[in-house]
């Protein structure tokens, strides 16, 4: 007989705890320590066919089998399940632990320990997470200050979070670690940011003075929408915008010409950077657009 005739279905696709399954007669020890069942964790064990090494919801079912009852997932890890993907390849799964619990430290967990109020807790997904408005303070008080903008930009553009719920919420915890920080992500976050690249470039013109500049601006000309361009400076006429991948793709290029050619018959100026220019040579991207700036406060007759 097949293995996976002998596979209970309610073990058959999520990971479970191998102590529970015996107890219910599900399963045997030896079972256990055969070739069909693979241990993820201490006492957490998943079907082989079922496993996905870099599955981070599996990840996230198997840490949660592991958690105090009054820990949950938090940061990155809360922030994927609500639709916002911040994580790079590997990732450890984020738990927030009370400072009373305790948990084994294991190279898939990410533990951190920090209050955690009963309002600060809910279910989604199946599972316990930090609600989104303490999941966004979080990533929004921790780590790098681009990191921290990207994931509440990215969290306001899901409408994971609303801008003025959050800002009140941090308000509320100014003496927690890391406020200052969240303070001056909050004060530049833009929800209509629509990628972390965008983010990034935003802010990389934000530091160099040539603020304040428009997301998202619709461009009219003689009454008719002509395009809508990531960050502009409407009044100049002059257009930033980051190309991602997909913009190599044969019917995306196309339509890119027919797009930068209407813009340029509405007099704007529209300057195209990737992950390169912005990531990898910064002072270059500044000069392109600090110059286009000048050319055209230089062209503009004062009054």
């Amino acid at each position: 007989m097949a293995i996976s005739a002998r596979v209970p279905q309610r073990l058959s696709h999520l990971p479970f705890r191998g102590s529970r399954a015996v107890a219910a007669g599900l399963l045997t020890r030896t079972m256990l320590r055969g070739p069909t069942w693979l241990r993820l964790l201490p006492d957490v064990y998943v079907h082989r066919d079922a496993h996905r090494a870099d599955d981070h919801r599996t990840w996230c079912e198997a840490v949660a089998l592991r958690l105090p009852p009054d820990a949950t997932l938090a940061g990155r890890s809360a922030a994927w399940l609500f639709g916002v993907d911040l994580l790079t390849p590997g990732d450890p799964v984020t738990a927030l632990l009370p400072t009373t619990s305790r948990l084994r430290p294991h190279p898939r967990m990410s533990l951190v320990r920090s209050p955690l109020p009963e309002e600060d807790r809910t279910r989604f997904a199946g599972l316990p997470v930090t609600t989104a408005l303490r999941t966004a303070f979080d990533l929004g008080r921790h780590g790098s200050r681009v990191e921290a903008l990207v994931a509440v930009d990215a969290l306001l553009r899901r409408r994971v979070v609303e801008l003025p719920a959050l800002r009140d919420y941090a308000a509320a915890r100014a003496r927690w670690p890391g406020s200052p920080l969240i303070r001056e992500v909050l004060a530049l976050a833009e929800p209509l940011s629509e990628s972390p690249m965008e983010t990034r470039l935003r802010l990389l013109l934000l530091d160099a003075g040539l603020g304040p500049l428009t997301a998202q601006h619709e461009v009219r000309h003689g009454g008719r929408f002509v395009a809508r361009v990531d960050l502009a400076w409407p009044a100049l006429r002059i257009a930033v915008e980051y190309d991602g991948d997909h913009h190599r793709e044969r019917a995306h290029f196309r339509r890119d010409v027919a797009r930068l050619n209407a813009l340029r018959s509405a007099g704007w100026i529209v300057l195209r950077f990737t992950a390169a220019d912005v990531l990898r040579h910064p002072e270059a991207t500044v000069a392109l657009v600090r110059q286009a700036l000048a050319e055209r406060h230089a062209a503009t007759p004062t009054r």
